[in-house]
């Protein structure tokens, strides 16, 4: 729940008017709460645990493509690494069961810390690189991700701030099928 600075309730309705802003029906977020894992970037969580939570979201909800952070998290947050490790786990223990579901799963690149923050000027770049998918947001869409990124006031401290205005992650976003 994002509850890491005790900020959860907070955060919530953050990601709320976030998804709002995106054209993303509050009926179609779902905030995991659970004891067992916790918002906190020094915690790993149980790879079954979260794997098992991920696939029966996807069942009730008949998802067929999954986005995620790829092995580095995009930020090495601990978290997301997880998230990346538990569905990456799920996909080799019962893979079967994912093409059953007719569910994909594409992973978020992970770039060096140069390339994070040349914003626009990283497009010829990933343009040129290998992937399986490649996101070019317009200037109409960059700045509806620049409005859905400030609903997280509680969580816009300085350096997320220069994220927002320097991120290549606002421009352009290269995935990869797990």
């Amino acid at each position: 729940s994002g509850n890491y600075y005790n900020q959860g309730e907070i955060r919530k309705k953050e990601l709320e008017q976030s998804c709002c802003v995106l054209g993303i029906p509050a009926s179609d977020v779902t905030v995991i709460d659970h004891r067992d894992l916790p918002d906190n970037p020094a915690v790993e969580w149980d790879t079954h645990l979260l794997s098992t939570i991920v696939l029966e979201h996807i069942e009730a909800k008949n998802i067929n493509l999954v986005v995620t952070f790829d092995a580095g998290g995009v930020s090495g947050h601990t978290n997301h690494i997880s998230l990346y490790s538990a569905v990456r786990y799920r996909m080799v223990i019962i893979s079967s069961l994912w093409e059953q579901l007719r569910c994909r799963v594409l992973v978020l690149e992970s770039v060096n810390l140069l390339r994070k923050y040349i914003s626009f000027l990283d497009v010829p770049i990933s343009c040129l690189l290998p992937g399986d998918a490649l996101f070019i947001l317009s200037e109409e869409e960059t700045e509806q991700a620049k409005r859905a990124m400030r609903c997280h006031r509680s969580q816009l401290l300085w350096f997320r701030r220069l994220y927002v205005l320097f991120s290549r992650y606002m421009v352009v976003n290269s995935l990869r099928l797990l």
